[in-house]
C-alpha cells in the first residue's frame, strides 16, 4: 500500500474486478512511498525540466549514470516505450522512464496511441521488477503540449484496459496519478470518477 505525504491531496476509487486501488493524488511524485515512480523522459534519457528534471534532481546522479549505461547499450528509447532504472535517493524502488510523444510532432491519433503505449509499457516494466504500487505523473501534458483534456482519459483507460488483459499475471495493488497542479488533478479525477 502506498504512502502518502499528508501534504497531497487525494481521491481514491478501486477497480474492483481487478482488486486494484486506482487514485489521484495532487503532490511531488518525488516524495511518495512507491514501489515504482513513472518518469516522463525524452527519448536520450538525458534529464531536462519538468517532471524529468524533477525526478532525476532528486534520485541523484547514480540514475543518470543508468541512463547513459542504457543508452550506450540499445541507442535512443523510441517513444511510447519504457526502460527501468533504480531509483536512487528516491523512497521508490525504480523509476520506469517513460517517452512520451510531443503534440505537434505527430496527428493526433497517433499521439493517442503513443500515449497509451506509455502507460501499458510502463505497467509491463512494473511487473518485471514486481512493482505492486506504480505512480504515474501526467506524461506529456506539460512541455511536450499535450492537451490536458485529452490526456486524462487515455491515462485512465490505458491503465483499465492494461489491467483487464493482464488479469492472470501478478496483480498490482496500486496505481496512482499523480499532478503536481489543481488542474491536471481536478481533470484526472473527475475522469477516474467517469471512467471507472
Amino acid at each position: 500500500m502506498k504512502l502518502l505525504p499528508t501534504t497531497m491531496r487525494a481521491s481514491h476509487l478501486s477497480e474492483s474486478r481487478q482488486k486494484t486501488e486506482l487514485s489521484v493524488v495532487q503532490g511531488d511524485i518525488t516524495t511518495l512511498r512507491v514501489d515504482a515512480i513513472v518518469n516522463a523522459a525524452n527519448s536520450a534519457l538525458a534529464g531536462g525540466g519538468g517532471v524529468d528534471g524533477a525526478i532525476h534532481a532528486a534520485a541523484g546522479p547514480t540514475v543518470m549514470e543508468e541512463c547513459r549505461k542504457i543508452i550506450g547499450a540499445q541507442g535512443s528509447c523510441p517513444t511510447g516505450t519504457s526502460v527501468v532504472t533504480s531509483a536512487g535517493r528516491l523512497f521508490a524502488s525504480w523509476i520506469i522512464h517513460t517517452v512520451g510523444p510531443i503534440w505537434e510532432h505527430h496527428d493526433p491519433i497517433d499521439s493517442s496511441t503513443l500515449l497509451s503505449n506509455c502507460y501499458s509499457s510502463a505497467l509491463a516494466s512494473g511487473t518485471q521488477v514486481d512493482a505492486r504500487s506504480i505512480a504515474f505523473p501526467a506524461i506529456s501534458t506539460g512541455i511536450y503540449g499535450f492537451p490536458r483534456e485529452l490526456a486524462a482519459p487515455i491515462a485512465v483507460t490505458s491503465v483499465l484496459d492494461w489491467l483487464r488483459t493482464h488479469e492472470g499475471s501478478p496483480s498490482l495493488t496500486d496505481v496512482i496519478f499523480v499532478c503536481f497542479d489543481e488542474t491536471n488533478y481536478e481533470i484526472l479525477r473527475d475522469t477516474l470518477t467517469r471512467l471507472t
